[in-house]
């Protein structure tokens, strides 16, 4: 164990819960004011239009492995192993990029003229496929130094510049092209903000040359995580992409619009993995009593979170789809979300698999199980979308991050019985509060979601505390992890 190490994991612990907390508060501001942006913009557009929109996104989430190639999460994770030489990678990554976004748009272009037939919609889409892949590189320096406040601000900053175009755009009635350029803007936004936080706060100095060796070097570690990324989009996208194929851009709309609630919840295991993620990968060359903790914990959060937001979605799901659906075209979205809901907890538990296989080096693991997920989704979705459209989609979604789940959890404790993770005990108690939870939901239902989701709410949290789900330990930690940061702001 280094020196080097040591510190870094002393500095990452320290900060994981605080910046948690940091991440978590401002992906939820940035969601709730994201949300409620995607429900003017969905609105505004139609369901065949949004339908048009929303196919422009899949595309770009699969062809954005080719501006990335997996070196994005490799990088996060060498630099917070390697403080000293940060400057270093990101200088030759800014450079490296320049390439691989050349190579990107081109595929890009192809896709939306010849698979899509949406040619009005390439430039706009090309600007922000290079915009986002840039300022997803710049913004995960944050997290390797373990400074995701400037992240928070970001995310914000980038939500509330998102909101004011798209509601302008809105009231002047504009078309697909205006909102993925405004969407491009904020991208753009963030990348300056980064390069300037980067720099005045001395969090690195970049220093801009392609070190070929580096890339070399890197290349067979980054392409799991290319596969692992394009596999995860092919999954999430292709009942999308088979769904424009077979049924019309309405249909399409009508699945889109029932998967952003359920999409938008997944910032939650994100944010979290964000600032777990590189903390994993230091216990990994510096403790193993430390790692096995820590990922137990980590998933015990991600089910924590993710459990009532299942059953609340189940049972409050015909509230929630009133509160989006303003202009009345998507009403046949509400079983799609009913559905849906099942695969939220899946999701969020997905990520203690992903982070933990990415920091062990077994990043290649995550590219197996993600690629059997994905023969799971696209074979079913080949056979039952052209039967049952949307619905079908629906369910595939549910049944692949359940497939993923249990692929991800098995490949973990592979040659590393140390690390099998014990599913049922560390989350049975919280299962039962979430239960518990629905049931008293379920006759409130027909209220106002603004009276009865704060009522489920308390009733969750009165049974994680009485069926003692938290431990006291896990509440000291959580507790000396704020009052820590707060004394050093």
């Amino acid at each position: 164990m280094t020196d080097t190490a040591e510190s870094a994991a002393a500095q990452l612990g320290t900060r994981a819960v605080s910046n948690s907390v940091f991440i978590l508060a401002a992906r939820t501001v940035s969601r709730v004011i994201s949300l409620v942006v995607v429900i003017v913009l969905a609105n505004a557009l139609g369901d065949t239009r949004y339908g048009q929109y929303t196919t422009l996104i899949a595309y770009s989430g699969l062809v954005a492995v080719v501006g990335d190639l997996g070196f994005q999460s490799l990088y996060t994770r060498e630099a917070a192993r390697n403080r000293q030489q940060l400057g270093d990678y990101l200088g030759t990554l800014v450079i490296f990029r320049i390439f691989l976004a050349a190579v990107a748009s081109v595929v890009f272009a192809l896709a939306l003229g010849l698979g899509a037939g949406l040619q009005s919609l390439i430039l706009p889409g090309c600007a922000l496929l290079v915009a986002t892949a840039y300022a997803s590189l710049l913004r995960n320096t944050f997290y390797s130094v373990g400074r995701a406040e400037f992240d928070a601000i970001a995310i914000v900053a980038e939500t509330l510049i998102q909101a004011g175009l798209i509601v302008f755009g809105a009231r002047r009635h504009s078309g697909v092209a205006y909102y993925v350029w405004a969407y491009a803007a904020s991208y753009m936004f963030t990348i300056v903000y980064s390069l300037v936080v980067i720099q005045v706060f001395r969090l690195g100095r970049i220093r801009l040359r392609l070190d070929l060796e580096l890339i070399r070097r890197w290349l067979p570690w980054a392409l799991p995580f290319a596969i692992t990324f394009f596999l995860t989009n092919v999954y999430f996208r292709a009942g999308v992409l088979i769904l424009q194929h077979f049924r019309p851009f309405a249909e399409v709309g009508w699945y889109t619009f029932a998967y952003k609630p359920f999409e938008a919840l997944q910032f939650v295991p994100l944010a979290i993995q964000t600032v777990v993620y590189p903390l994993l990968g230091v216990y990994f060359v510096s403790n193993a009593t430390a790692l096995k903790l820590a990922y137990e914990r980590f998933f015990k959060v991600l089910v924590l979170l993710g459990w009532p937001l299942t059953v609340g979605t189940f049972v409050l799901v015909h509230p929630i789809n009133q509160i989006f659906n303003r202009s009345g075209a998507f009403t046949q979205s509400e079983p799609a979300l009913r559905i849906l809901a099942f695969g939220i907890v899946f999701l969020f538990a997905n990520s203690a698999f992903y982070a933990m296989l990415n920091a062990m080096n077994r990043q290649g693991f995550n590219a197996w199980a993600t690629g059997l997920a994905a023969v799971i989704n696209i074979a079913l979705n080949l056979a039952l979308v052209p039967l049952y459209g949307f619905l079908a989609a629906s369910t595939m979604t549910v049944l692949t991050e359940a497939a993923l789940c249990t692929f991800g959890w098995w490949f973990v404790q592979l040659k590393r019985p140390e690390l099998r993770l014990p599913v049922i005990r560390l989350s049975w108690r919280i299962l039962a509060a979430g239960i518990v939870m629905g049931l008293v939901l379920y006759p409130l239902r027909r209220y106002s979601i603004f009276l009865v989701a704060p009522a489920g709410f308390i009733v969750y949290v009165l049974g994680i505390v009485f069926s003692k789900a938290v431990e006291p330990e896990e509440w000291r930690l959580a507790r000396d992890g704020l009052i820590s940061r707060i004394r050093r702001a």
